[in-house]
Parts: structure tokens; C-alpha cells; sequence
């Protein structure tokens, strides 16, 4: 009998050895990959934040594809511009005296490319679309909108990736608690997400530890 129950016991032991393991080497590995591939994307995202943003200042609207985004960089410009205050006497016919007129002068000193402005020479802007993640061949979802704000017309835009995309290849246990968190620690719901749809924002729902550079 203590033949056969110490084999058994042994494989036991193993066994749920094994298992204590994994639970706690399983979601050290996770968060590994995830922080990983999370800092991947939200440097994209920030490029393509960037490159919106630019969009917005010289045509005054958000992109809503990246064909037309990427053509803008290639060839949009900046205007520069210098402003300055002044003065100057004015005539005043109804309290019949020179009065001072106080003024902004705009002046245009020249262009620059917004490509160069942005990006430099690194052309990492034609493939900041693409979702950074082997084993998938995708690219973010775009979308802008204009949306009534107080009476006022907003542009806004969003783009986005689900962490299902992202996280394609993890546990799928560990994976649905990803996107049911909540906290400032972390990046809320199933999506990483630049900007919005509904309210007036150009920032992410990632928490501050990815724009430091840093991750733990």
C-alpha cells in the first residue's frame, strides 16, 4: 500500500507544485508582455497625436484616414509668424481729439515643412498606422467628428486599438481581467485610446508612467 501511495503522493505534490507556479509566474509574464506592447503602441499613438494636431493648426479639422494624414505631412507647411503690438493716433469725431489706437501687427516671416518640424528625417510617420504587435497585420482605428460644445463646433477625433488585438496571444483569463481594469495605474477598459469623440481631449487613457519613457 505505501508503495503505491508514495508515487502518488509525489505526483500530487508535482502536480500542484506546478500549478502554484504558474499562477503566480503566469501573470508576472503577462504583465511583462503587456507593458512591452503597451509602450510600443502609445509611442505610435503619440506620433499620430502629433501629426493630428499639426492637421488641425493649418486646416483647422482633424484627419479621418491616414492616407490623407500622411499626404498632409508630406506636404503641408507651417506659416510662421512674428506678432507685435502698436500704437497709433486716430482722429476721434465724436470727442473731436486724437485718440491712441492700440493694435497687434501679424507678420510672416516665411514657412516651415511640418514633416521636418515633426519628424526630422525619420520617416517612422508612414508606418505609424500599423498596430506594433507580431503576429498581427492591422492598423488603428481613425475617426474624427465636429461636435456642439456650448454652442460652439469642435473638431475632435479618436484613434484607437483593442487590447484583444494587442494582447491576442496571452491568456485569455488574464487577459479579460485586463480589460475590465480600473485605475490610475493602469489603461482603463478594452481599448488604448488617443483623444476623443464626445469631449474636446488630444490625450490618451494610458497613465502618465508611459509618457516619462519609463515602465516598471
Amino acid at each position: 500500500m505505501k508503495k503505491f501511495l508514495l508515487p502518488t503522493l509525489w505526483i500530487l505534490i508535482i502536480f500542484f507544485g506546478y500549478q502554484l507556479f504558474n499562477s503566480v509566474y503566469d501573470p508576472i509574464q503577462f504583465n511583462k508582455v503587456k507593458t512591452e506592447r503597451y509602450a510600443a503602441v502609445i509611442k505610435n499613438l503619440k506620433d499620430i497625436g502629433n501629426a493630428q494636431v499639426a492637421h488641425k493648426s493649418v486646416t483647422g479639422l482633424y484627419a479621418d484616414n491616414f492616407k490623407s494624414l500622411i499626404s498632409f505631412i508630406d506636404t503641408a507647411q507651417y506659416v510662421l509668424i512674428e506678432k507685435r503690438d502698436s500704437s497709433y493716433l486716430e482722429y476721434d469725431r465724436v470727442y473731436r481729439i486724437d485718440m491712441l489706437r492700440e493694435v497687434q501687427i501679424v507678420d510672416t516671416l516665411g514657412f516651415a515643412s511640418v514633416k521636418d518640424s515633426l519628424y526630422g528625417t525619420s520617416n517612422h510617420y508612414k508606418s505609424m498606422m500599423n498596430v506594433p504587435v507580431k503576429g498581427i497585420d492591422t492598423v488603428f482605428s481613425i475617426k474624427s467628428d465636429i461636435v456642439d460644445k456650448n454652442g460652439y463646433q469642435v473638431p475632435v477625433f479618436e484613434v484607437s486599438v483593442t487590447k484583444d488585438l494587442v494582447l491576442h496571444d496571452q491568456d485569455p483569463y488574464l487577459l479579460e481581467q485586463e480589460k475590465a481594469i480600473i485605475s490610475v495605474d493602469g489603461v482603463n477598459g478594452p481599448a488604448i485610446i488617443l483623444g476623443s469623440l464626445t469631449e474636446v481631449s488630444t490625450n490618451g487613457n494610458w497613465p502618465t508612467i508611459y509618457d516619462a519613457g519609463t515602465q516598471d
